[in-house]
């Protein structure tokens, strides 16, 4: 009988050279490690610069994450997959977020995240980050943006929009192309 593959991260692209963490970076993330007792205490941070880095968190980063701080692959997806500010997948060079909490929704931001759909050829009706074909427009909702008595509220990056309307929502996503 062949013993059972141990290996903690099979069939993956660990090695894979089109991945790799620039030295820059890297020598960042160290010194990020070296400010904690504990190198696992550093994750989030670790995290947050990948994706900084990366624009979203491959899984050979939470991967390499992982052997970084000396843990187990699972150790990191927990955190990725419990944190909603954590991607798994690009999210386009332009991120619109638009607000659905009560004030918002009331102020119209359903209408206003259809019309973006619309606008960007994408599904009014699919539910979660949505980004077009070409990778440049990811849109989805998300919880209170702070500032609800000026609804609809929303974020291109890190562009904050009070009281978007359609029109103006078009002027947004026209000063991206």
């Amino acid at each position: 009988m062949k013993p059972a593959n141990l290996d903690p991260i099979p069939n993956t692209l660990r090695d894979d050279p089109r991945f790799a963490v620039p030295a820059a970076l890297e020598a960042e993330i160290d010194e990020l490690i070296s400010h904690y007792p504990q190198k696992r205490s550093a994750s989030l941070m670790l995290l947050h610069a990948l994706q900084e880095h990366f624009g979203y968190l491959p899984r050979q980063a939470i991967e390499w994450t992982a052997r970084k701080l000396d843990l187990q692959p699972i150790n990191i997806y927990e955190l990725v997959t419990f944190y909603p500010m954590f991607r798994q997948e690009p999210v386009g060079k332009y991120h619109l977020n638009v607000c659905r909490t009560l004030s918002c929704a009331l102020g119209g931001a359903y209408e206003l995240r259809e019309h973006l759909c619309k606008k960007l050829g994408l599904d009014s009706e699919a539910h979660g980050l949505q980004t077009t074909r070409d990778g440049k427009f990811g849109v989805e909702f998300v919880e209170c943006l702070a500032s609800c008595g000026t609804p609809p509220v929303m974020m291109c990056n890190e562009n904050f929009y009070e009281g978007v309307s359609d029109a103006k929502a078009d002027e947004i996503v026209g000063k991206c192309q």
